[in-house]
């Protein structure tokens, strides 16, 4: 049985060139279940060219290991926040680590004027998480990220 060591701690990174090698392993444990191969590339090139004043990057340890990192970009002029590469070790799943970075970055959201809403593209596996968040689909593409793996564009309106 799991016992929780210590606490989650998220630490933002403009630059993630200390924990990249930490987001592609990450990324790789969630392969193929989560991401497709292919996605590997993009996150690649997001995490090497990502703008700082557009997106904010965080990544969260658990005693001083990097266990998950997510992104969130800040679109004011659109009135919208969009959730960005986020994940978790696969093998700290079911342990509130994406519950905690997802309720921090819906909280930035939040806090952030002008901001009316919140959206995430992610996956069949994983709607039914962010729909207990309060996130609704708005869009559904079947094998939008590759095969067997459907696209779910989903929405959380802002107070």
């Amino acid at each position: 049985m799991w016992r929780r060591a210590g606490s989650v701690k998220q630490l933002r990174r403009a630059n993630v060139a200390g924990a990249f090698s930490s987001c592609l392993s990450i990324f790789e444990s969630n392969v193929p279940r989560y991401f497709a191969p292919a996605e590997r590339e993009q996150f690649v090139q997001f995490l090497e060219t990502k703008d700082p004043l557009r997106y904010l990057y965080f990544v969260s340890t658990l005693d001083g290991a990097v266990v998950a990192c997510h992104g969130l970009e800040l679109d004011a002029t659109n009135q919208r926040a969009s959730f960005a590469w986020g994940m978790v070790d696969r093998a700290f799943h079911g342990r509130g680590v994406g519950t905690r970075m997802t309720r921090d970055r819906i909280k930035i959201a939040e806090e952030t004027p002008n901001l009316a809403k919140v959206v995430l593209s992610t996956s069949q596996r994983t709607h039914g998480f962010y729909a207990r968040h309060g996130f609704v689909v708005t869009k559904i593409t079947p094998d939008g990220f590759g095969p067997g793996l459907d696209c779910y564009d989903m929405r959380l309106l802002l107070a």
